[in-house]
């Protein structure tokens, strides 16, 4: 009779959140960070004082310390009570996309937003450097732009949505794979939260588990 397959936990020490079972877990497997620090729109971590004003870059950062993964999670420095803040309602968004701009155009993956579909579905790399977008985009010196990676529907990527994280493949794309935060985050006197969803919480680990509240597509290559 086979072996039952090993349980699998995730990590919860900041900036690790890896798989790992507790026969495989050796010395210097997980990489994390201390507590973060927000100031003035500048996130800084605590332990190597590496620091981002970009939240998605900011989390990016690897890991400064080594260690075994753990599902206890880290003792954070707790804040002072506050009345709780409420952030102001962000407005209708409008949308102002386009082709031009969207990511999934640009890469000739079917849009629902804008109507585009790439012509052949197939297990076949999409050579976006050769689309005619691609060549029509020069500098002011008429240089080319640089090439685009060609990109397969078979080919794992990350996606880059924040709240997201997870490898995907574009065979298995579409407009509700992703669950995600279109954002920003905010950072204000010591709260921490989401203007799309408006959750705010005075804990990091709070804030790393607000669940997401938009479903979309994974992206790897997120407009700025």
């Amino acid at each position: 009779m086979e072996d039952q397959q090993t349980a699998q936990f995730k990590c919860q020490r900041i900036g690790c959140s890896a798989k790992f079972s507790e026969d495989d877990n050796p010395e210097g497997s997980c990489q994390y960070h201390d507590s973060p620090i927000f100031h003035d729109g500048i996130k800084e971590w605590s332990c190597c004082k590496k620091r981002s004003h970009d939240f998605s870059l900011f989390l990016e950062i690897k890991g400064c310390k080594t260690g075994k993964h753990t599902t206890e999670k880290p003792m954070l420095p707790k804040a002072k009570p506050k009345t709780p803040v409420s952030a102001p309602t962000a407005p209708p968004a409008t949308d102002a996309s386009s082709k031009e701009s969207c990511s999934r155009c640009r890469q000739g993956f079917f849009c629902s937003d804008h109507g585009s579909q790439a012509k052949e579905m197939n297990s076949k790399p999409v050579n976006v450097a050769t689309t005619p977008l691609a060549e029509s985009i020069t500098d002011v010196e008429g240089t080319s732009a640089p090439s685009k990676k060609i990109v397969g529907i078979n080919e794992p990527q990350l996606c880059k949505n924040k709240g997201c994280g997870k490898t995907f493949k574009e065979k298995d794309n579409h407009e509700a794979a992703c669950s995600y935060h279109p954002g920003p985050a905010i950072f204000h006197d010591r709260v921490r939260g989401w203007k799309c969803c408006d959750v705010h919480v005075k804990e990091f680990d709070e804030f790393m588990s607000i669940p997401p509240c938009t479903k979309g597509w994974h992206n790897a290559d997120p407009v700025s």
